[in-house]
């Protein structure tokens, strides 16, 4: 089954922007799994969530939906019933999908729904979090720094700048991590981030 699940989700990553396409997809999975061996999870509910949880991202990325969780809970629900399976694991990979989203603050209701948030912001950590952090910045256009305009003053959510985009967002995702290993990984992640974040600043004020 998991293999379906497999094949089905990746068909809808065909025209997707390289910061949410399938790698990141794969990544999460795998990053899910290695947090789960320190719970008990079922890593199938698990597996099917993170294969499925950004099914709607290219469709809210070209303007045809509000919310790539919403939907994607419910085409989940539509693809794992045609696979024939049952209610019960349907609903609660949905849950999962719904609540994984950073900016919906929907609690999620479960171990495996915690874990797939955990997983799927620890992606956006890390050496890996870096490289998709400054491509989804060229693919909205965004600048990567600009010393006039640091994080201190950019009164928007998520950064007007790439760089202010990892100090007021992307540096403070261990504090939303639900379990002990993913606030393990998370730290340190964010450690590597914190040290390159410095070291742009200083390279644009001249630093050799």
């Amino acid at each position: 089954m998991l293999a379906d699940v497999r094949k089905r989700a990746r068909s809808y990553f065909g025209d997707v922007a390289l910061s949410h396409d399938w790698h990141h997809v794969e990544r999460v999975e795998r990053l899910a799994v290695t947090l789960a061996e320190s719970y008990d999870v079922d890593t199938r509910i698990l597996r099917v969530a993170a294969l499925l949880h950004d099914i709607g991202r290219g469709r809210e990325d070209r303007g045809e939906i509000d919310d790539h969780a919403e939907w994607g809970a419910t085409e989940a629900g539509k693809i794992l019933e045609g696979l024939g399976v049952s209610d019960g694991a349907i609903t609660r990979v949905q849950q999962c999908i719904h609540s994984h989203r950073y900016s919906n603050e929907i609690e999620p209701a479960s171990i495996e729904a915690e874990l797939l948030c955990d997983a799927d912001n620890l992606d956006a950590l890390g050496a890996v979090g870096l490289a998709r952090c400054f491509c989804y910045g060229g693919e909205l256009g965004q600048p990567i720094y600009d010393p006039d305009f640091p994080a201190s003053v950019d009164d928007s959510s998520a950064g007007r700048t790439q760089v202010n985009h990892l100090r007021k967002k992307i540096l403070l995702l261990p504090e939303r991590m639900y379990t002990d290993e993913g606030r393990r990984l998370a730290e340190k992640r964010r450690a590597f981030v914190a040290d390159f974040v410095d070291r742009v600043e200083r390279e644009a004020a001249g630093d050799a």
